[in-house]
């Protein structure tokens, strides 16, 4: 039997606290899973930082992938018990292909790194590139496992990852507004924060999705399961994502990691820089897939134990913050009000702090809903509603509750600043000291005014 054709003796289940069962069908899945690129995700979490907030958030990237897969699977076998193709080009699934989908969406995050997007930023790299080099890299296991099916395949599973791949409805599954990737970890995040506005039907949006020429849509009887979840995705955003302790985690974890950069170009011998070798290549932007693949939340984590006892007190005292949940504390913002920030920094210099390593500013975005665009930068896939004529129509226009968010972001700018900036405790000084006094009047509860 060809590999790409064949099942296992017994379908194979992983137990899931949001899916109850993970069905594992085909042969290359679970060659997949068992390769030494895709169990490193066993080491990384999902939620970074946020689980510095929410205790319960110690779920990972592994288990999100094959979540990602799970519904995927269902999709396909939705899609191919209720709408199979009978003449080609009729806009309806194509079974075959379902390996493509289900490997893309299994492997869609295999390329994330430790803290993934705050070790981008400063290491300057990209965790949807170090995928498709992942899946398309004859030196790793991952690309050994998809040869075996086709030497197109790898590139075929990468193009999915890319929007490049030409069936929009397989490149839909996996990267829309409405996308198995976002369906699964609305809800796992939500299970694990315990927040319990984060969940919606599931059961009701596969069965209204469907397959069509130029994508996949909603059948209009289902508006409502599809308006929950775009509630749920904004409520998750303003509750979890952007929580502003988890952002203030970020800033301290993103100077730690700047600082530890700056001390090792700095250092006379580099290999008495804090002695971090697997960040050398990133220190000195020469990695390859290799170290990259050597990293994750506990090497980082590793490096931070070691750096507490650094001789840098900056460098020591960010790992004592981090480690220990020492959180920065922050206000709000706006355009009126940013002018102020300047005047701020001098105050907290004067303090004694560093201004570049403990302060920042940061904002949180996001669109609910983003309805589509031509002249944005990268438009968004508007969500179809089918009528019962056939006919298509833009969600946004047909709900009410929809278009009363659509394209209007959410979230909030804030100043980031030392906590011993607010409290004569915390900075052991009396606090009529003018310093503190001048910085804490131009902030009311959580502004800056």
């Amino acid at each position: 039997m060809p590999y790409q054709a064949e099942r296992l003796p017994r379908e194979k289940v992983f137990r899931d606290p949001v899916h109850n069962y993970i069905y594992i069908q085909h042969r290359i899945i679970l060659d997949l899973i068992n390769t030494k690129e895709f169990q490193r995700l066993r080491r990384i979490k999902q939620l970074g930082t946020a689980s510095l907030v929410f205790h319960g958030a110690e779920h990972t990237r592994f288990t999100h992938s094959l979540g990602v897969y799970e519904i995927t699977r269902r999709i396909c076998d939705n899609f191919q018990r209720n709408y199979p193709t009978k003449t080609p080009g009729d806009g309806l699934w194509d079974d075959n292909e379902r390996l493509v989908a289900l490997c893309a969406a299994l492997l869609h995050d295999i390329g994330h790194g430790p803290y993934s997007h705050t070790f981008e930023h400063i290491f300057q790299t990209d965790h949807e590139a170090i995928t498709v080099a992942i899946l398309t890299s004859p030196t790793t296991e991952v690309n050994q496992v998809l040869r075996q099916v086709s030497p197109e395949f790898p590139v075929q599973v990468a193009s999915v990852i890319q929007k490049t791949y030409p069936n929009p409805q397989v490149v839909q599954m996996i990267s829309s507004q409405i996308d198995a990737d976002r369906m699964d970890y609305l809800l796992r995040d939500a299970y694990h924060t315990g927040t319990k506005y984060g969940t919606f039907d599931l059961t009701r949006i596969l069965r209204v999705m469907r397959p069509y020429k130029d994508g996949i849509c909603f059948e209009i009887s289902g508006m409502h399961a599809v308006e929950d979840y775009i509630v749920s995705r904004f409520q998750m955003y303003q509750q979890i994502y952007f929580h502003p302790v988890s952002r203030s985690m970020e800033v301290i974890l993103n100077h730690l990691l700047k600082r530890a950069k700056e001390d090792y170009e700095k250092a006379s011998n580099k290999n008495e820089a804090a002695a971090p070798y697997l960040l050398f290549p990133f220190f000195n932007h020469e990695f390859d897939l290799d170290d990259y693949l050597l990293l994750d939340d506990g090497t980082l984590t590793t490096y931070f134990a070691h750096w507490r006892q650094s001789s840098d007190p900056i460098l020591a005292d960010l790992a004592h913050r981090f480690l220990d949940r020492k959180p920065l504390k922050s206000v709000k913002f706006d355009e009126q009000t940013q002018a102020k920030i300047p005047e701020l920094r001098q105050l907290i210099e004067k303090a004694g702090f560093n201004s570049t390593y403990y302060t920042a500013t940061n904002n949180s975005y996001d669109l609910p809903y983003d309805a589509y665009d031509p002249k944005m930068k990268k438009p968004m896939t508007q969500i179809e509603l089918m009528q019962s004529d056939g006919q298509l129509i833009e969600l946004s226009t047909v709900s009410a509750l929809v278009s009363a968010i659509t394209g209007k972001f959410s979230g909030d700018q804030r100043f980031f600043f030392p906590k011993e900036m607010l409290s004569s405790k915390e900075s052991n000084v009396e606090l009529f000291d003018p310093v503190y006094k001048a910085f804490q009047t131009h902030l009311h509860n959580d502004y800056i005014i």
